[in-house]
C-alpha cells in the first residue's frame, strides 16, 4: 500500500451492539472498495476482521480488528469493535486510535443497551459520531422507528442525511438528502449505487428531510443563519462545509442507512466519511504527561516521531503484534524508538498496515495512521515509543477490575508446565483478564468480565497453545472469629523417660473489631515464663488458628493476652510451650462463642430502570443489603453488599433476568458474621468433607 498523507487519512471505529451488524458493514465497505474480490460474511466465517479461531466458532466479535484500505484518494483504517458487554473494555481501548465513530444500529431492535454504553466512551473521548441504521431489509425493520429511539437516547442533534426506498424485503437503496439524489441497488450486487431521480413517493419526505437538515447545519454559524434567512435554503457545498464543522464539534451527528449483508449504502457511507468526517490532524487533543505534567497533546505533522501502542495481540506464528497509532512525526521502515516507561530501545522492523489478521508492509506511515508490527521486546499496551527524551507520554484506558473469577488448575502435569508461558501472552493481549493466587484459598484463579469470557480464555489456550485446563467455583474464603471472652489455661505435660515436657499458660482471648486479624499481648510478670519461651507460646496459637475450630477455616479478628504459667527447670522447652499455646487456643475457643464470618462483596449493577425492581428484590433474596441508587438517563446503577456464596451464578441470572441489557461489578468489601441456619450447614459440609480425607488416607 502507498503512503497517504495526515489529510487523506480516516480513522473511523465502528461501534454498536452486540449482532447490529458492524462485522457485515465492515466487509460490505471493503468489498466496495476493491479490497476484497467477493463479499466476506460474517455468517460464511471468513470475514476479514472476525478472523480469531474463537470469533469464527462463535460468530462474533471478541476483540477489535482493523482493515486498511484506500477508497479514490483516501486511506481508510476502519476498527470493528465488540459490541458485546463483556468485551466492552477492548472496544474502548480501540476507541484511542480512531478520530470519529460510526454507531450501527439494527433496524429492527433500535438502540440498545450496549450502544449507549459505546457512546458513552465516543462522548468521553470527544469524537464525532454518526449513526448508520443497519439490516433494513429485514423483516419488522423501520427506519422511522430506529431514529424515533436515537432521538430518545441520545436527543435530538441527530438528523437523518440519508433515507431508505423501500423498506423490509423491498428495501433497495437510498436517498441522498444533502444532495437530493436517489441510489438503487442491487441486492448482493457489487455495491455500486446507480444515481437516479427520487422517486415520486418520497419526494415529500426527502424535501422535509433536507429543510431540516439544512435548519441545522444554519443554527450553529452566523454566516450561514444570515445566508438561510435571505434565500431560505443552502447550496450544497455550504451544507457540506457546515456539516464539516458541526459534526467536528458534535452539535450534529448524521444518521445513514443501508444493509451490510445485501451490500446497500455501503459506498455512499465511505464517500460521506470521506467528505465530512475529520482527518487525523483535526482530532481533539488526548491526555498526556510531559515532563511530570498532564496536558493535552494533538497530532502533530512536525518534529520527532512517537507512536503510542492502544492494542497487543498474540499471533502463534509471528509472536506478540503490536498495534500503534503514530503520534507525531513520520515513521519509517526499520526505525529505533524507545520506549518511554521503560527506557529499552524498540526497533521497528517490517512496518505495516493491519488488514485483518494480514499485514500490509508499508516503507513509511504519516501522523495519524495506524501501523502494526511485530516481536517488540518490551512493549505492552498502552505504552509510548519516540526517539527523543522527556517526550509526551499518552495516557491508555485504566480498566475497571474483572467481575467474576473461575479457579482454574491445569489438567496434567504436562499441562502444567506450560500453563504459565501460556496465560501470560494471553494475559499481554486481553488487559482486563487477571490471573492470580488467592491467599486466602491457596486457589490460582482467573477473573473475567463474565463466565463467557473465562470459557473463551480455556478454550484458546486449548486451540492456540495446546494446554488443556479445568475450571471450578472458586471456595468461598471463610473465616472464624470470637464473640466472647475466655481465660483459661493451656497445660502440656508429658513423661517418657529421662527429660519430659513441661509447659503451662494462661490466655486471655477477646474479640478485636473487624479487620484488625490478630493481636499478642505479653502480660507476664515476675518471670513465671522465661522470656525466651514466650515467642513460642504465640507460634502455637497462629499455628491452631490456621487450622480453625468450627470447620477448618482460619481465626482471624482476635486478641490474646498471655499473663501467667509455670514452667520447669530442666524439662520445659520452646516445642512445649507452643503445644501449651495450641491447648490454650482450643480450649479458649470453646468458651469465647466462636462464629463463622464470610466475605461480602460491594456489588454494582447498572441496568436499564424497567429492570431495576426485580434486581433489587434478587439481591434481597441473596442476602444483600441495598446500600445506593443513581439514576442516569435511562440507566439505573444500584448498589448493594451481598456475600459471596450468594453471587457465584449471579452473571447467568442477570443476563436471564434482564435480556443481556445489565452489566455488575463486584469487589472485596469485609467480612461479616454468617447467620446460623448457614453457619451449621457450612460447618456440616466442612466436618463429612474432613471424614471423606480420612477415610480415603
Amino acid at each position: 500500500m502507498r503512503v497517504f498523507d495526515s489529510s487523506d487519512i480516516r480513522n473511523v471505529a465502528l461501534i454498536g451492539h452486540g449482532h447490529s451488524g458492524k462485522t457485515a458493514l465492515t466487509s460490505a465497505m471493503l468489498f466496495s472498495a476493491a479490497a476484497t474480490d467477493r463479499y466476506l460474511g460474517v455468517d460464511e466465517g471468513n470475514s476479514v476482521t472476525d478472523f480469531d479461531e474463537e470469533e469464527i466458532a462463535r460468530k462474533l466479535s471478541i476483540s477489535s480488528a482493523i482493515a486498511a484500505f484506500p477508497w479514490q484518494k483516501t486511506k481508510f483504517n476502519v476498527i470493528d469493535t465488540p459490541g458485546y458487554n463483556i468485551f466492552l473494555n477492548d472496544t474502548r481501548g480501540a476507541l484511542l486510535a480512531a478520530d470519529s465513530v460510526v454507531t450501527v444500529i439494527d433496524g429492527v431492535a433500535g438502540v440498545e443497551v450496549s450502544t449507549e454504553k459505546v457512546w458513552q466512551f465516543s462522548d468521553e473521548y470527544k469524537l464525532p459520531r454518526a449513526f448508520f441504521i443497519n439490516k433494513l431489509d429485514r423483516e419488522r425493520s423501520n427506519f422511522d422507528s430506529a431514529v424515533a429511539s436515537i432521538h430518545e437516547a441520545f436527543g435530538r442533534s441527530a438528523v437523518p442525511v440519508q433515507l431508505p426506498l423501500g423498506s423490509e424485503k423491498n428495501f433497495s437503496g437510498i436517498i441522498d438528502v444533502i444532495r437530493m439524489r436517489a441510489y438503487c441497488y442491487k441486492p448482493g450486487g457489487n455495491g455500486k449505487g446507480n444515481e437516479t431521480d427520487i422517486p415520486t413517493p418520497y419526494e415529500e419526505a426527502a424535501t422535509k428531510a433536507h429543510e431540516t437538515l439544512v435548519e441545522m447545519v444554519a443554527e450553529g454559524k452566523d454566516e450561514l443563519m444570515e445566508e438561510f434567512f435571505a434565500t431560505g435554503t443552502l447550496p450544497c457545498e455550504h451544507i457540506i462545509s457546515g456539516l464539516q464543522e458541526a459534526v467536528r464539534e458534535g452539535r450534529i451527528f448524521p444518521i445513514l442507512c443501508g444493509c451490510g449483508t445485501q451490500n446497500i449504502g455501503a459506498d455512499a457511507l465511505l464517500n460521506f466519511l470521506a467528505e465530512v468526517f475529520p482527518a487525523p490532524l483535526d482530532r481533539s487533543p488526548m491526555p498526556a504527561i510531559q515532563n511530570g505534567t498532564e496536558t493535552a497533546k494533538k497530532i502533530e505533522t512536525n518534529g520527532n516521531a512517537s507512536v503510542f501502542v492502544f492494542k497487543t495481540s498474540a499471533d502463534p506464528f509471528a509472536g506478540r503484534l503490536s498495534y500503534f497509532k503514530v503520534m507525531s512525526g513520520a515513521v519509517k521502515d526499520d526505525a529505533h524508538l524507545t520506549n518511554a516507561r521503560s527506557n529499552t530501545n524498540e526497533r521497528l522492523a517490517h512496518i505495516a498496515t493491519p488488514f485483518g489478521k494480514t499485514m500490509q508492509p508499508v516503507p513509511e506511515l504519516r501522523p495519524g495512521d495506524i501501523g502494526v508490527v511485530a516481536k517488540l521486546k518490551d512493549t505492552l499496551t498502552g505504552d509510548t515509543l519516540c526517539d527523543k527524551p522527556n517526550c509526551a507520554v499518552f495516557k491508555g484506558v485504566e480498566l475497571p477490575e474483572p467481575s467474576i473469577a473461575y479457579a482454574i488448575s491445569a489438567k496434567t502435569r504436562n499441562d502444567e508446565d506450560r500453563l504459565s508461558s501460556a496465560l501470560q501472552k494471553v494475559l499481554e493481549e486481553d488487559r482486563s483478564l487477571r490471573f492470580y493466587r488467592d491467599p486466602m484459598t491457596k486457589e490460582f484463579l482467573l477473573a473475567g468480565n463474565g463466565q463467557q469470557h473465562v470459557e473463551i480464555v480455556v478454550s484458546r489456550l486449548k486451540r492456540r497453545y495446546g494446554v488443556e485446563v479445568q475450571l471450578h467455583a472458586p471456595k468461598i474464603p471463610y473465616r472464624e472469629t470470637i464473640r466472647g471472652q475466655a481465660s483459661v489455661q493451656g497445660r502440656h505435660k508429658k513423661q517418657t523417660g529421662g527429660h519430659g515436657q513441661f509447659g503451662d499458660c494462661w490466655i486471655r482471648m477477646e474479640p478485636l473489631p473487624r479487620g484488625e486479624k490478630f493481636e499478642f499481648v505479653n502480660d507476664i510478670f515476675g518471670g513465671s515464663i522465661p522470656r525466651q519461651y514466650i515467642p513460642a507460646v504465640e507460634k502455637g496459637i497462629l499455628e491452631a488458628a490456621e487450622h480453625g475450630f468450627l470447620a477448618g477455616y482460619p481465626v482471624t479478628d482476635f486478641k490474646v493476652v498471655l499473663y501467667d504459667g509455670s514452667y520447669h527447670d530442666v524439662d520445659s522447652s520452646e516445642m512445649a510451650f507452643k503445644l501449651a499455646g495450641r491447648k490454650a487456643f482450643r480450649a479458649a475457643m470453646q468458651q469465647a462463642r466462636p462464629a463463622l464470618l464470610e466475605p461480602i462483596m460491594q456489588v454494582e449493577v447498572e441496568t436499564p430502570a424497567e429492570f431495576a425492581g426485580d434486581l433489587m428484590s434478587d439481591f434481597n433474596g441473596r442476602r444483600g443489603r441495598i446500600s445506593g441508587m443513581d439514576l442516569k438517563g435511562t440507566m439505573q446503577t444500584i448498589r448493594a453488599q451481598v456475600p459471596m456464596s450468594e453471587m457465584l451464578n449471579y452473571q447467568n441470572d442477570l443476563i436471564s433476568k434482564t435480556q443481556g441489557r445489565a452489566s455488575f461489578h463486584m469487589e472485596f468489601d469485609h467480612y461479616d458474621f454468617v447467620p446460623q441456619p448457614q453457619a451449621e450447614k457450612i460447618i456440616a459440609a466442612a466436618k463429612a468433607a474432613q471424614v471423606g480425607v480420612e477415610e480415603e488416607e
